[in-house]
């Protein structure tokens, strides 16, 4: 048998698509698992996943669990009487990116769809685990969208260097969130704080 035969005759070994968490789990990116998604392991990962690539102010990263309690307190700020599951899909949009990283908004219309698909999937596992529906109405898209916008205008004036002119035009208008939330929410955490705060705030909204 000729070295190229041999070759052909061997099975083609598919690339890996899962990662394997601390707690164990294997998660696989093409067909996620809710029973494989454990609330430590996101919270883990987004404490140590940078937003802005790592281009903002301040002695730690500004991280993506830090961004979503972020989000979660301009939803509250701008509408104080939310459902709770509203506020725990805030908590969560962000989720997918204990996987797969933050990607900046210009660097996600560079890849297209395929990006966009694996996110989707991740996040209706990550939303069936923690008994939120897999796909959100339009409604709370929207009301979770519009708190991201808010949060980004924050983190982009406070953190990342942008002017206000710009910042609006890119995120749209400042959310007025509370001076006291400004400085909490505002100031980089340790990964190990923004970890214990992330957990923290999912389990009194889950509870």
């Amino acid at each position: 048998m000729s070295a190229n035969q041999a070759s052909a005759s061997k099975p083609v070994q598919q690339p890996r698509a899962w990662q394997r968490m601390l707690s164990g789990r294997r998660l696989d990116l093409l067909d996620p698992s809710p029973l494989d998604v454990e609330i430590a392991d996101i919270a883990h990962g987004l404490a140590r996943v940078a937003r802005w690539n790592g281009q903002t102010t301040g002695a730690h990263i500004f991280s993506v669990a830090q961004h979503t309690l972020l989000v979660e307190a301009v939803m509250r700020a701008e509408n104080p009487n939310v459902d709770t599951r509203v506020r725990l899909a805030a908590l969560l949009h962000d989720a997918p990116e204990y996987v797969i990283g933050d990607m900046i908004s210009p660097f996600k219309a560079v890849l297209g769809g395929d990006y966009k698909a694996v996110e989707k999937r991740l996040l209706a596992a990550i939303h069936v685990r923690f008994g939120l529906p897999a796909q959100l109405s339009g409604d709370i898209e929207r009301q979770i969208k519009a708190a991201d916008r808010g949060a980004a205008y924050l983190e982009a004036t406070e953190l990342a260097g942008f002017s206000k002119e710009e910042a609006k035009r890119l995120f749209g208008r400042d959310p007025g969130l509370p001076e006291t939330a400004m400085r909490d929410y505002l100031t980089p955490w340790s990964a190990v704080k923004a970890e214990k705060r992330f957990l923290a705030r999912f389990k009194a909204l889950e509870g």
